[in-house]
This record gives structure tokens, sequence and C-alpha cells, in this order.
């Protein structure tokens, strides 16, 4: 008997307790671990990172105004009212590569343990909590781990121990977490515009001796992306992705690769841009900076950048929906209110192709190169 579902079964965002990626520090005195978390951030701050914690204050009044002071600088100071929720945790760490946790006051998905020996009756007593060990940090040289870890982790040897002291190969490790964290790249080619100043649909105009969407395709799969067609309506077609934010053109596309698939980065390309090469592609890949909402292409006499040319990453999606929900449906608004990564080229390169006397322009000058 098939079980009846009452919701529409959408691909979620990874996420771990509280956000895409956390990790609970637990073990010993709050100061020690608020002090680990400043050393290591401040080691790496090429990545956007996160630090979750609560007041120990006590008879603090309730807030029933939300507070938001923003410095010249672009810093921001929040009071809020609303109370600890993993859900709305999520919305508010979803630009964040990296999310430290104290894990004495909130448990999480992957965790480092300090060996304190202070701390071991307070272990046995939430070892239920500990569940995927990084690594270990020691506060003295001789400790081990405690018996109850060891009972729990068979494997607790090959787990890596670093002394309270040794911050730089502490800061590496967990530089290769969120390296590994990095999501892969899809391909996206748009197909689906109305061409109304063309008078034909552009996706299948013959630069190259082949459709043009078919060319744009094989350009990013050449740069080993896994490439799908971004189409308006639902053909069965195992390679392309249908609108299902109706009407909205590339803005929609792109919603719709995310609903797909939320987890991976999408490098988006229109089929307007005949003189986009190979080279383009593998500059924008090599310029891809994962801790930005996107890295996009601009043309260095332009005001704006092109987000018909750009690599999105998964904390871009609910952004995108976030302008959605305020009645913007253009992506470049999105892109040039977001922290974005930036990549400058020839005016040339990225020249949008609309109607048929700019087609048979672009036709006489390839044939001339």
């Amino acid at each position: 008997m098939t079980k009846h579902t009452k919701h529409t079964n959408i691909t979620k965002r990874k996420n771990d307790t509280y956000a895409p990626n956390e990790l609970v520090l637990l073990g010993t005195k709050c100061g020690v671990i608020s002090n680990i978390v400043q050393q290591v951030s401040n080691k790496l701050t090429r990545y956007k990172l996160a630090y979750f914690d609560a007041s120990h204050a006590k008879d603090v009044p309730g807030n029933t105004l939300s507070e938001y002071v923003f410095h010249h600088q672009g810093n921001v100071q929040i009071s809020t009212s609303h109370k600890e929720n993993k859900f709305a945790q999520r919305l508010q760490f979803a630009q964040y590569d990296y999310v430290f946790i104290n894990g004495n006051h909130y448990a999480g998905t992957k965790q480092v343990l300090f060996l304190d020996p202070e701390k071991e009756a307070s272990i046995n007593k939430r070892i239920d909590q500990v569940s995927e060990i990084a690594f270990f940090i020691k506060l003295t040289d001789a400790i081990e781990p405690f018996q109850c870890l060891k009972d729990k982790f068979p494997n607790w040897k090959e787990i890596p121990q670093y002394e309270l002291s040794d911050i730089e190969n502490i800061k590496n490790h967990i530089s290769g977490l969120i390296q590994e964290s990095i999501p892969k790249i899809k391909g996206l080619v748009l197909v689906g515009g109305k061409s109304t100043r063309m008078g034909t649909d552009k996706s299948q105009l013959n630069y190259f001796g082949k459709p043009q969407k078919a060319h744009v395709k094989e350009l990013l799969e050449s740069n080993a992306l896994n490439t799908y067609y971004s189409v308006q309506k639902d053909a069965g077609n195992e390679n392309e992705i249908h609108d299902t934010f109706i009407n909205l053109g590339p803005f929609g596309g792109i919603c719709s690769a995310f609903q797909r698939d939320p987890n991976s980065a999408w490098m988006v390309l229109a089929t307007d841009l005949p003189f986009v090469n190979d080279a383009l592609i593998a500059l924008l890949l090599s310029k891809r900076n994962p801790s930005k909402v996107a890295t996009a292409i601009k043309g260095k006499g332009k005001e704006f950048v092109e987000p018909l040319i750009s690599i999105y990453e998964p904390k871009a999606y609910p952004i995108l929906l976030q302008y959605l929900a305020q009645g913007y449906s253009c992506p470049r608004k999105a892109l040039i209110n977001s922290d974005v990564e930036i990549v400058e080229v020839d005016d040339a390169l990225i020249r949008n192709i609309n109607t048929p006397e700019e087609f048979k322009a672009v036709k006489n000058e390839l044939k001339d190169e």
C-alpha cells in the first residue's frame, strides 16, 4: 500500500542541525571555546564564518523591539525577539561557509572534543550528543580520550589530536573541512526565452555549424560540467530542467534549477552571447569564489554584472527567493545588491545578439576571423 503524503516532496538543501555546515565545540569552558574560535577565524578570513553561542546573562528583560544597528563600515549589531529555532537559524546561516557552535549550549552534527580533565563527567553525561568527532583538542599533554569516548568510538586512535596551542594545525584542519564542503558546479543553458526581437528562437541560431544551444552546452561540458537545458515546459527529457517558477524568464529558470538541485552551484549561460568561448568559461571557473553569493562576469565598460554569465552558489537560492517575495524577478538586481565576486572582461566578449541584423553582422564577423 502506497503511503499517502500530504505535501510535495521537494529536494532539500543539505543542512546540519543549524547551518549547511557546522562544527560544534564542546568539552571545556565557554571562554576557552570562544577564544579558539576567535583565533582560528582570524586566520581564515577568506571564508565567511559565524559563531553561534548563548548568553550567560540572567534576568534579561523580554525583547519587544528587534534592533538592527548598522555601522558605516558595514558591521551590524542585531538584537531580536525570536527564540532559537533550527529552521530560522538555517535561513540565518545560509550565507556562511561554516558555523562554529558552542556545544555547551547547543548540540549539533559534527563535533570538536576538548579533552579537559575537569569536564570528563560532563562528557559522560552528554555522550549521546557526540556523534561525529572531527578532531580532539588536548588541554594537557598526557591526556587521552575519556573511556566513554573510547567505548563509543573504537577508532579513536585514528581521530586527529592537537594541542590547545597548535592553532596553525587546527586552522588547517578546519580549512580542509571547509574545502570539502564546497559544492560542485553544474551547467545551465537558458533556452526558454521568447526571442521577440529576433523573430525566431535564438537558441536555434547557427553560428558554428550547429544550433547555438548545442554549442553552448558543449562549451560547458568541455569544462567538465554536467549540463542541462533550462526550458519552459516539461518534455520529459533527462537533460532538461523545466520551469517550476512560471513566467519569470531567466530568474525562474535559475530558481527552477536550484529547486531541482539546491546543493550544487549552477553556472548559467544564455544562448544570445556568441562570443563567449572556452577561454572565458575557463576564466570564470578559475576565478570562482564559493564564499560569495555568485561569481559574475562584467564588461570593463559596463556598469553592472551580466547575470546570465555567472556561477550562482547554493547560498544564492534563498536570496533569489527573498527578492521574489518582494516582487522582483530580475537576477541582476539580486546580484548587484549581494556579495559577488566580479570578473572583468572586454565588452566585446559579452555582446548580446537580439535582432536579425545583429545576427547577420555577427555571422559575417565570425566568417572573417
